[in-house]
């Protein structure tokens, strides 16, 4: 079966955008969306590291990593590999392996929507990687497949390009044309938080984050 390239390379904010999101934590970005948006069931696999880059999409059959493959011939510097896999946790889409072309690549990461194995050399490695579980069985390579399209990772939609953040809490994705007006609305959040943190360690707190 083929793998389907909806398009080879799709428009990217600037690095020096994506990498002022680096000290915004993901829980901070999802108060400044409405609390709506952010991937449910994902959790991080890897060492340590905060995850940001722009989205390059995969779309596979549940349980097997056809178009992973042909799409790690395609990635580059600042591309995270969202990779909506239907949530299936029967097979590992991706391994240790895999991991190693995506780092050489200079890739930021992994976004997995279903399973990975090999996890004791994501879990000594920063490489960044977040998945649904672990398992040893490993994948179907027969296809098919959809790069560079709109995917569903954990309930949530994120299109090629859009600007992809995770770290302890979580995934959280949004595009990239509403950036820069977020990162604004981020940064005040967090001038505001370390404000009220400074109240409480001073003996100062009066109960006024309750009502925030």
């Amino acid at each position: 079966m083929t793998v389907t390239i909806a398009a080879v390379s799709v428009p990217k904010p600037s690095a020096a955008l994506i990498d002022r999101f680096r000290d915004a934590p993901s829980a901070v970005i999802s108060d400044n969306l409405d609390r709506l948006p952010g991937s449910i069931g994902l959790r991080p696999f890897h060492r340590s590291g905060k995850l940001v880059g722009s989205a390059f999409t995969v779309r596979t059959r549940p349980g097997d990593n056809l178009a992973i493959h042909r799409a790690l011939e395609m990635v580059g510097p600042g591309d995270v590999i969202v990779v909506d896999g239907g949530g299936d946790e029967t097979r590992a889409l991706i391994g240790e392996i895999m991991k190693e072309i995506a780092e050489w690549r200079k890739a930021e990461g992994f976004v997995i929507d279903g399973a990975i194995r090999d996890v004791t050399a994501f879990a000594a490695s920063d490489f960044p990687c977040y998945a649904r579980a672990v398992i040893h069985r490993g994948p179907y390579k027969n296809g098919p497949g959809e790069i560079n399209v709109p995917v569903s990772i954990g309930g949530c939609v994120v299109s090629p390009g859009d600007i992809v953040v995770g770290d302890g809490d979580g995934i959280v994705s949004f595009p990239a044309e509403i950036a820069a007006t977020l990162l604004s609305a981020v940064q005040a959040q967090l001038a505001r938080e370390e404000q009220m943190i400074k109240t409480i360690r001073d003996g100062r707190y009066e109960g006024t984050y309750a009502r925030s």
